[in-house]
Formats: structure tokens, sequence, C-alpha cells
């Protein structure tokens, strides 16, 4: 009973914020709001399709935004800053922006929470729950969707750069050819551009989108390294600014950062292959191997208690 008694303390409580919030005093018009009856003959852009939601008294889009924006700080401060948030989501290259993010994070905390509601009252129709520990639950699962939507994030960029350090071999082979063949920089990198599909070709044709729109190559070249955060891919640009910069053969430049990608390549395989063999050994040692120790030792031991 007490824990019906304090939810529907609770739901009184919110009834009387949204009554205060709908009084006059709390309403304050904007400027839009304030110039609207002077223009009627205009039409403000954005203004006929949140012409109720904008309106004085229109409470429950105050009171979603308010409630939008405290939650995305909060889940800001949960996961690690908008900095950190930011940077991901340009190494993603997804084109969504740190707001629909943390609106991504928002809803898969309420998801939480009502997840983290539901056990809890599975819990508490079985064996009883205090009011603290399902307070305790809710707020576990919000944390857990918070923090699960930012994993998610950290994972996807993980899995683009895979893709990325995959397709990158065969994009500085055809950068090597296509230089080699007597074009420029900016023809080869759009050569790459128009004939591959996969992220590294995305972001290289996004590179020449900067570059043709008042970036320098080189600045161009360098925001590309910067974006995708591989040690590998940014001593390719770093190769291929120096020598635009210096003037040194770019065909000599790129055939050597081709051989250093493929042998890139060869370690990241041998790496690899070392790091299955030794999960392989896992099932071996700890389900094989003591089944044949057991094996070999009970007819041992079964003639011992015999003879005992």
């Amino acid at each position: 009973m007490s824990a019906v008694g304090a939810l529907v303390g609770c739901l009184a409580g919110i009834g009387v914020w949204l009554i205060l919030l709908g009084v006059p005093w709390h309403r304050d018009p904007s400027l839009e709001q304030r110039l609207t009856p002077y223009l009627r003959g205009a039409r403000l852009p954005g203004t006929d399709a949140q012409a109720i939601s904008d309106m004085p008294g229109s409470v429950p889009h105050e009171l979603a935004q308010f409630l939008l924006t405290t939650a995305s700080g909060w889940a800001g401060r949960v996961s690690g800053g908008t900095a950190s948030a930011e940077r991901r989501i340009a190494q993603l290259g997804s084109g969504f922006s740190l707001e629909q993010f943390r609106a991504q994070q928002v809803i898969a905390g309420v998801a939480g929470a009502g997840l983290g509601a539901a056990v809890a009252a599975l819990i508490a129709a079985r064996n009883g729950l205090s009011l603290v520990s399902l307070v305790g639950m809710v707020l576990i699962g919000a944390l857990l969707g918070v923090l699960g939507r930012d994993q998610l994030l950290t994972w996807q960029v993980r899995r683009r750069e895979e893709r990325i350090l995959t397709e990158f071999p065969a994009v500085a082979e055809i950068l090597a050819l296509a230089v080699g063949a007597g074009e420029g920089p900016l023809g080869a990198l759009d050569r790459v551009a128009r004939t591959s599909r996969g992220e590294l070709a995305a972001e290289i044709a996004r590179t020449l989108a900067d570059a043709r729109t008042g970036s320098s190559l080189t600045d161009a070249l360098n925001q590309l390294a910067a974006r995708t955060s591989i040690p590998s891919l940014a001593r390719f640009v770093d190769g291929i600014v120096i020598a635009i910069e210096r003037g040194t053969p770019l065909a000599d430049v790129l055939r050597a950062q081709a051989q250093d990608v493929r042998e890139l390549t060869k370690r990241r395989l041998m790496e690899s292959g070392g790091r299955r063999e030794i999960a392989a050994m896992v099932p071996v040692v700890f389900l094989i191997l003591p089944v044949t120790v057991l094996f070999a030792l009970f007819p041992g031991l079964a003639v011992l208690e015999i003879t005992v």
C-alpha cells in the first residue's frame, strides 16, 4: 500500500506542476508570436506547421521541449560529454547531428526505464518490492539504455573503420595506378570516387566535394585523416600531402604507400590468425582436455575402489 500511495502522490505532484506551468505568467511570448498579429498577410517560414504547437497556451509543447532538453543534457553528462560524441559522429559519417543522437539516447533511456519498471512490477507481484528498489530499477534501466546507445555508436564507428581498412589496399593500388598513368592527384581521387564503392570511396568523394567548394586539396586531405582517425590512412594521406607540397614524384610515393598498405594487411591477417588460434585453444583446454583426463583416470580410480 505504501508504494501505491507514493505513486499516487507523485502523479498528483506532476499534475500540480503542469497546472503551474500553464498559468499566464509562465508563458512569455516569443518575438515571432508578438509580430504575428501585425503580419497577418505574410507567411513566415515554418509557422504553418507549428501554428498550434507554438501558441502561448500550448503547454504540452513547452513541457515536451523542456523535458527533452533536460534529458538530453543528462544523457550527455552520463555518456562522456559532447566532444566525444561529436568526434564519433564525425567518424561514423552518417550525416545525423548531435541533437538527433541525444534524442536517440533519450528514447533508449525511456525504453530502458520502461523495461526496468516492467521487471520491477513482475518482482513486486511475486515477492513484493519497496519503493526505493522500484525507483532504483527504473533509474538503472534508463542508465543502461543511454549507455547502451552510446556503446552502439562506438561499435558502429569501429565496424566502419574495419570496413575502411578492408577497402584501403585496393583504393591505394588504384590511386597508384592512376597517378602512374599520368593523372593528377585530383583526377586520381575523382576516378577512385567514381569507380569504387564503400566507406573509403564515400570519404574520398566528400574530400573532393570539400576541395571543389573552396578548400585546398591538402586541407581537404588533412580533414579526411582527421575524420577517420586511422593511423595507416593518416600516414597515407600525409605522404600524399607532402608529395604535393614539395613537388616530389607522386607516383613513387603512392607505390611506396601501397606497398606499406599491403604489408599492413598481411600483418593484420597474421595477428588475426594468432588471436583466432588462441581462441580456438579455449574449448580444447577447458572442455576436451578435462574430459580426456577424466576418461584416463576413471578406470584406475574404479580399480582402486574395487581393491579397497
